[in-house]
């Protein structure tokens, strides 16, 4: 595994920051309309894609998720402007604001979703793992999916079939106590949900999810026996998330008490723990950072709101090949 150096939490800490941000300020505009439909943040998740990304192979392997999904591909390398013009429904949005909050998708920067479907993606990752192995490549698939999709029939239909065609790729849980509203112990009669792959023989393990350290190493490890031609595994990555499942979400299952003890172990102030602890930046430069970091976001903000919105013919192209569609009744 890379180092992890002074510079490695400096960078954390910032990105980090940076997505805790970019997620505050799109609940901001959500309330004043700007934002509509569906749209679920990651406060509260940012170790585990610091940990991954420090990881991964970010110029050959690739990431899929659910609709928890608007920072993962800014951390691969997806211009953070357009991805909130894609929020926006923008034209220059990363889907010409077709996709919208639950579909952000880049394939230059190899994140594939986004995807509305609980579990919808599981089975779509094993097949991206499945074309590399195909095709010779050493390239590496990282399957994210929430504690509510491992009860979903596809989840143990694709464990079964990454195992036995040895597919080179890491499911990884984001536990975040809550499928929606239901807490994980009211959906089985376990609360282990690594030890799922027990039952397929499957490299599997709980994780510090609050810890980008600790994400790291564990992902090393799966990543580099997947590269090696030895299979998936599959992480239980146990964290938190501090806003509700959705923004309508009222959140009457949880106890405000709950959700500030579980800020006691805040991943970004773990990183900026460690940072003033070793000295790896004052607090002149911790200021700067987090000037940067409000400096960005309201850029972002400014690039969506002053974008235009995609012309009508654009839905249409981008849905019907053909150009003289017998059904179409819209005059383009």
């Amino acid at each position: 595994m890379k180092p992890i150096t002074k510079d490695t939490y400096l960078t954390w800490y910032e990105e980090m920051l940076f997505w805790r941000k970019f997620e505050d300020k799109l609940a901001a505009v959500y309330i004043q309309q700007k934002v509509r439909g569906f749209l679920h943040l990651y406060n509260g998740q940012e170790a585990i894609l610091a940990g991954a990304l420090h990881a991964m192979d970010t110029k050959k392997d690739r990431m899929i998720t659910a609709y928890r999904n608007h920072v993962m591909p800014i951390g691969l390398g997806v211009d953070p402007k357009k991805v909130m013009a894609e929020l926006y429904g923008k034209g220059t949005g990363t889907s010409n604001g077709l996709g919208g909050s639950m579909h952000i998708f880049s394939k230059e920067h190899r994140f594939h979703g986004g995807h509305g479907i609980v579990g919808g993606q599981i089975p779509l990752g094993a097949g991206m793992a499945f074309g590399d192995k195909y095709h010779g490549r050493d390239n590496v698939t990282l399957c994210f999916m929430g504690d509510g999709a491992v009860r979903q029939g596809s989840f143990h239909e694709t464990l079964n079939l990454a195992m036995l065609w040895n597919l080179p790729v890491v499911f990884i849980v984001e536990n975040n106590g809550y499928a929606m509203g239901t807490s994980v112990k009211r959906t089985a009669n376990h609360t282990d949900i690594w030890k799922l792959g027990l039952g397929y023989e499957m490299p599997c393990g709980p994780v510090d999810g609050m810890s980008p350290v600790k994400v790291a190493e564990a992902l090393n490890e799966s990543i580099s026996r997947a590269r090696s031609g030895n299979g998936p595994s599959l992480l239980e990555m146990k964290t938190y998330r501090y806003r509700g499942h959705s923004m309508s979400d009222a959140q009457k299952y949880r106890t405000k008490e709950e959700v500030e003890e579980y800020r006691k172990i805040d991943p970004i102030t773990q990183v900026k723990d460690i940072i003033i602890k070793n000295n790896y930046a004052s607090d002149l430069e911790i200021l700067d950072m987090d000037n940067r970091v409000k400096q960005r976001v309201l850029e972002c903000q400014k690039f969506a709101e002053e974008s235009p919105f995609p012309e009508i013919n654009v839905m249409y192209d981008a849905v019907y090949e053909q150009e003289n569609y017998p059904f179409l009744k819209h005059k383009l």
